[in-house]
């Protein structure tokens, strides 16, 4: 291989990987100084200059003429007069030679290896640039195709045919990637395993869901409304607190848009992910209660040293407050930061008995059961139809029919569990059961109560009315809905 092929292939190479031309000269200079350097030790005395365009290649070496009985022959920058003479008869002592270099001198070997290590600095210059860059975009959302699905991760190639990587664990669960589809994402990290730049997006991230507002409520892109904190369930469910600093905009209208129009977008991206937005602000027991949106809360008891808060709300708003799974107490904990613990209101109740009694003749997964749909005392479960209970439970007709006579035959004595004190206790839930077959219909109530509470009248203060009355924003079956105001 000569140098005039050598210096195009490679200016070629570096041209495919948008390698700009000083760049590019640099490379190539450092690369064939090496060689010098190791053929002759030193490069001082050599001048190098490349053309990279037409691909010429030119090494000459410069040196002082000196008397052949010299003590100074033998420095790399000296050359005996008989030497120099041979190059050209005219040269005297003192004057200056410059020989050119071939590149066929330094070897067959040597010019492979020089362009073995061009190809390898460009290819490293390539991965420090693709660091750079994605480092600096983290949090950022990226748009690429996808090129390849596995079972754990997928490839997604970007404009600039770099390979991003998206992890199952930080994919949507309904996503459904093809070959060819275009994905949007948040740059997660950024990671170096054995000097490879590794490149991993997010669909999972509570930032994501943060750039989509921002694309989506120009007041968050201008600064107007700030999101001060996103909680996600990916797929299921997600709060965003939003304040606003102009107090002629409704920052829960802004966000949700007229007739949804701007919240439509981000819930399809997040396949029909439900969102609710709630207002933030200072008022700690004011916004626990906007956590828990949608169930009404009814009073709470904060303890700050230990970061737990106990909230009493109605029987028929349990379900509501814990969500499918537990998700809506979950992302109220997480957004908040301090841990939530829901109790049933007992104010009806002067005697009741917690299902933890009866664990010696109902078995501990049938009361687990009750405990999951908010049944956690005798008098609730007798209060609730047997056909409700089926509906939403695992248990069978026989086994709920058997649970009814346990729990009966506990208050076989007691004078209060009359015909009119049944019929008041059903009176109590019934609003509470068809709030539960919705939330039932949906999968919205299958989640054990956040924290094990017999039926206590709790003393407390009730929250101000301003609680009750709180606007919230809900994205439910793919839709959004708030009462409050569109956007100024």
């Amino acid at each position: 291989m000569n140098s005039h092929e050598l210096i195009e292939s490679f200016s070629e190479f570096a041209r495919s990987k948008n390698i700009d031309r000083p760049t590019m000269m640099s490379i190539l200079d450092d690369v064939f100084r090496t060689m010098i350097r190791k053929k002759y030790d030193q490069d001082e005395n050599f001048d190098v200059i490349i053309n990279p365009d037409n691909g010429d290649l030119e090494i000459w070496r410069n040196r002082e003429i000196v008397d052949d009985n010299s003590e100074d022959i033998w420095d790399h920058d000296k050359i005996m007069l008989s030497e120099a003479q041979k190059i050209e008869p005219d040269f005297e002592i003192g004057e200056s030679v410059a020989e050119a270099v071939k590149l066929e001198d330094f070897g067959r070997r040597a010019v492979l290896m020089a362009r073995q290590t061009l190809i390898q600095r460009v290819k490293d210059l390539e991965r420090d640039n693709l660091y750079q860059k994605y480092k600096d975009q983290v949090g950022e959302i990226v748009t690429g195709e996808v090129y390849q699905v596995w079972s754990r991760e997928a490839l997604i190639m970007d404009k600039d045919d770099n390979e991003l990587v998206m992890p199952k664990g930080e994919q949507i669960p309904k996503d459904r990637f093809r070959k060819g589809d275009t994905v949007r994402a948040v740059v997660h990290r950024v990671e170096v395993i054995n000097g490879t730049p590794k490149i991993i997006l997010s669909r999972a991230a509570p930032a994501f869901l943060e750039r989509l507002f921002e694309l989506e409520v120009p007041e968050i892109y201008d600064g107007l409304i700030t999101i001060k904190n996103v909680v996600r369930e990916p797929g299921e469910r997600a709060k965003v607190a939003v304040e606003s600093y102009d107090e002629r905009i409704d920052p829960v209208g802004a966000c949700v848009g007229m007739k949804g129009s701007r919240i439509h977008p981000v819930v399809r991206e997040l396949e029909n992910e439900n969102i609710d937005i709630i207002n933030y602000t200072d008022n700690l027991e004011l916004y626990i209660a906007r956590a828990l949106s949608p169930a009404k809360v009814g009073s709470m008891k904060i303890n700050q040293e230990s970061g737990r808060v106990s909230v009493f709300m109605k029987p028929d708003q349990v379900s509501l407050a814990i969500g499918r799974g537990g998700a809506n107490i979950k992302l109220a904990s997480r957004l908040v930061g301090m841990e939530i613990d829901v109790f049933r209101e007992a104010i009806d109740y002067e005697e009741d008995i917690s299902l933890d009694e009866f664990q010696d003749e109902i078995e501990p997964w049938v009361l687990a059961e009750l405990k999951k749909i908010g049944l956690d005392t005798g008098r609730a479960v007798l209060a609730v139809k047997k056909d409700d209970i089926v509906r939403r439970t695992e248990l069978e007709e026989e086994m709920v029919d058997d649970v009814y006579r346990i729990i009966r035959q506990e208050f076989a004595d007691d004078e209060d569990l009359d015909e009119s004190s049944l019929e008041a206790a059903k009176t109590r839930v019934s609003s509470g059961n068809t709030a539960d077959a919705k939330a039932a219909t949906t999968d919205e109530e299958a989640a054990v109560t956040h924290a094990s509470a017999t039926a206590t009248t709790p003393e407390h203060t009730p929250l101000v009315a301003e609680m009750t009355d709180e606007t919230q924003a809900t994205t439910e079956d793919a839709g959004a809905s708030s009462p409050a105001e569109p956007a100024q």
